[in-house]
């Protein structure tokens, strides 16, 4: 069992499916609870040590506002970049906000990878602004951490922000977000972010021209990863991410990709996911089973729970790797009972 923390009284307080590498926070004792809202919930795999992290704070922002992130960290000290980014994160991109909220910004629109063919108006694009500058800022404040050492150790993130109608998207590295929504034949899956992986052209460009490496090794022939100029180290098997100080003058960046969605009737959830979910699963399967879940508390978990089967079933004689879920419901679940997951 682990914490959970109320914003609104700094009371921290035990919860009874509460863990260590989730939290929950609401904005104000009246919100309504997480049970309406969504759910998180994290499993450790059998490689040791759970690295993964998650939130889901609810009224940030504004009342009915939330931020939920997912975290996967990497390396040796990864475990406590995830953690501290948790923790972090949300108040920085805050306090980013509110400063750009005093200044005129020349931040251009076509910064967004819009998803829905909407266009963000201009408090959106302060919001997509300060999830450039926080991220920045939070990767300096870990490389000033005294006593850590993140020349080979980071993490991903990927962070979803809901003010009102309109969703920002920020990503980094190959967690992902997907969105629910419905349509003729049922909830069809829509990935809301793209896998920042070294095997992309456009992140192996990036790399190359910082003169690191990117090559995959005979073993595993299909896992692109970085090295350094003149050396077989470290093999990072993401383009992006906070930390690995050792690649960031050789292309891994902390700068997120960032992508705008303007929420419709037919959106009904969102879920966020550590690659050790979508190893096993895909898109679709991942929102059949929201579907097919019996609450929104019990969301989160019933992936993670098939996932960590599937990884079973897939691949029994390797590791199973973390797995950490946060589903965010934009309606209530019981809005849409009875809708067929479209076929994977």
């Amino acid at each position: 069992m682990g914490i959970c923390i109320s914003v609104a009284s700094s009371e921290i307080y035990e919860a009874e499916d509460c863990q260590e590498n989730v939290l929950y926070l609401a904005g104000n004792t009246a919100s309504i609870g997480i049970q309406k809202l969504g759910s998180l919930y994290s499993k450790q795999g059998s490689k040791g040590l759970n690295q993964d992290a998650a939130i889901l704070y609810q009224d940030y922002g504004m009342e009915g506002g939330a931020f939920c992130g997912v975290f996967d960290g990497h390396g040796k000290n990864g475990h406590v970049v995830s953690n501290m980014v948790r923790n972090r994160l949300p108040s920085l991109l805050l306090s980013q906000k509110n400063a750009l909220a005093k200044i005129k910004t020349n931040f251009q629109d076509q910064v967004a990878k819009t998803k829905g063919g909407s266009v963000p108006n201009k408090d959106v694009l302060k919001w997509q602004e300060a999830c450039i500058s926080a991220f920045k800022v939070m990767d300096k404040e870990i490389k000033l951490q005294e006593n850590l050492d993140c020349s080979t150790s980071g993490t991903t993130a990927v962070v979803v922000l809901r003010q009102g109608e309109n969703l920002v998207i920020a990503n980094l590295g190959d967690s992902r977000a997907i969105l629910g929504t419905k349509t003729e034949n049922g909830i069809k899956a829509v990935q809301l972010t793209t896998d920042l992986k070294p095997g992309l052209p456009s992140e192996a460009q990036r790399i190359r021209n910082c003169n690191g490496r990117v090559l995959a090794l005979k073993e595993e022939a299909h896992i692109q990863r970085v090295w350094l100029p003149h050396e077989d180290y470290p093999g990072l098997a993401m383009s992006r991410a906070f930390g690995d100080f050792l690649l960031k003058n050789h292309g891994i960046i902390a700068i997120p990709d960032i992508f705008y969605h303007h929420i419709t009737p037919n959106d009904h959830f969102i879920v966020l996911a550590t690659d050790g979910v979508w190893d096993v699963l895909n898109n679709n399967q991942v929102a059949s089973v929201v579907m097919e879940a019996e609450s929104e508390q019990a969301a989160a978990r019933t992936v993670v729970e098939a996932a960590i089967a599937s990884w079973k079933k897939k691949f029994p004689s390797s590791k199973v790797d973390d797995c950490t879920v946060v589903c965010l419901f934009l309606q209530k679940k019981q809005q849409y009972p009875g809708f067929l997951p479209v076929e994977t």
